[in-house]
């Protein structure tokens, strides 16, 4: 198939702050048109944890999110740090902070993108069986969250009454269901 990349004119930073970083960029598409103003966010890669435990519980937090103005369901995410040797310790390490779980059996489940028309960055989903408590919550001084063992009929109505907000984190829990034939 062929390449449709965009040719870059020009770019420009226009904020470079760490949870603001934007350039404007001239851009020519492949049939010759031109987008004068493109914006594109850059951020670093994230990841998410489908964590269940030995007893079959789903993992979760909730947390207050100001975008929204609400108070979430959400998996154990964050931000994939430069020195985190991979993604899946990157996992390992936001799970253990947010709720004291690790252990058990890890495999990278989704890659996925925020919004892949204007975001740099990508979202590494992890699936984590068999996890155990084994700290206690060590959180950031930014972090404000509870933590919640659902089941998985739980999980399933938090799904389908649209009650996980946060699209890269209902995007792997629906391919969970989906794969599992739980509905």
């Amino acid at each position: 198939m062929e390449d449709r990349k965009w040719k870059v004119l020009h770019s420009e930073y226009l904020s470079r702050e760490p949870w603001f970083t934007v350039r404007k960029e001239r851009v020519e598409l492949p049939n010759g048109n031109e987008i004068p103003n493109y914006y594109v966010l850059e951020y670093p890669d994230w990841v998410n944890v489908i964590a269940i435990t030995k007893e079959k519980k789903f993992i979760f937090v909730r947390q207050y999110r100001h975008g929204l103005g609400k108070t979430c369901f959400e998996l154990c995410a964050g931000v994939s740090e430069k020195e985190d040797p991979s993604y899946m310790v990157s996992a390992q390490r936001e799970l253990l902070e947010e709720t004291g779980y690790g252990n058990g059996n890890w495999e990278e489940y989704a890659v996925i993108s925020a919004n892949p028309s204007t975001h740099t960055n990508l979202t590494h989903c992890f699936l984590a069986t068999d996890v155990e408590p084994v700290a206690k919550q060590n959180l950031e001084s930014t972090e404000d969250l509870t933590i919640h063992l659902l089941s998985i009929d739980e999980v399933k109505a938090l799904l389908q009454n649209d009650e996980i907000k946060q699209a890269l984190h209902a995007t792997p829990l629906w391919k969970y269901v989906a794969e599992n034939h739980l509905m």
